[in-house]
């Protein structure tokens, strides 16, 4: 998932990022809508980034995961991203996840810093029983496969990239970090 800037970079984050939107080329069309329910039980726990489109905030992010807890009615998420190596230094970023969907519970609405900056993120799709899902941001601009292990078989995210080509992306513009084995 997109990382925020850290705390003491946050002024001019918001700048770089308020830049990249106006800036950011428009997908051909928006995010698709989500697919089918989520359980919410299942958002809990660590998820590896496999795969995303190229965004600022994770130019040479590796090994990245993003650990959801349940907190109250929604989350507390813990980003963490590695610059350059799955061993690089470590980057961290909190944020508070809200569920914005009640009829799917696939609409959430991260807010970082105590709500400074906020971003929506859609569960496009998802496959519990195979560990994955796909997350996006609403204008289409961005994805995410996710994953519930470090790896996926190949058939496995052979699958999730063909729906994630279904969906509307380009998938020759993903990226695959790195992740610890």
């Amino acid at each position: 998932m997109l990382i925020a800037p850290s705390p003491r970079r946050l002024a001019p984050g918001l700048a770089l990022a308020a830049a990249l939107v106006a800036a950011a080329p428009m997908a051909s069309a928006a995010a698709p809508e989500p697919a089918s329910r989520v359980e919410l039980t299942k958002m809990t726990g660590r998820w590896y980034e496999v795969a995303r489109t190229p965004n600022a905030m994770q130019k040479a992010c590796e090994a990245a995961t993003a650990d959801w807890t349940r907190a109250g009615s929604g989350y507390s998420v813990v980003q963490t991203c590695r610059r350059g190596a799955p061993d690089g230094p470590k980057k961290e970023w909190k944020a508070s996840a809200t569920p914005v969907d009640p009829v799917k519970n696939a609409k959430f609405k991260l807010s970082f810093f105590g709500g400074v900056m906020n971003q929506e993120y859609w569960v496009l799709d998802h496959r519990t029983d195979e560990g994955w899902l796909i997350m996006g941001t609403p204008g289409g601009n961005y994805v995410w496969l996710l994953s519930k292990a470090p790896q996926l078989t190949a058939a496995v995210r052979a699958q999730a990239i063909a729906r994630i080509k279904q969906l509307g992306y380009d998938t020759s513009k993903l990226e695959f970090p790195q992740q610890v084995r």
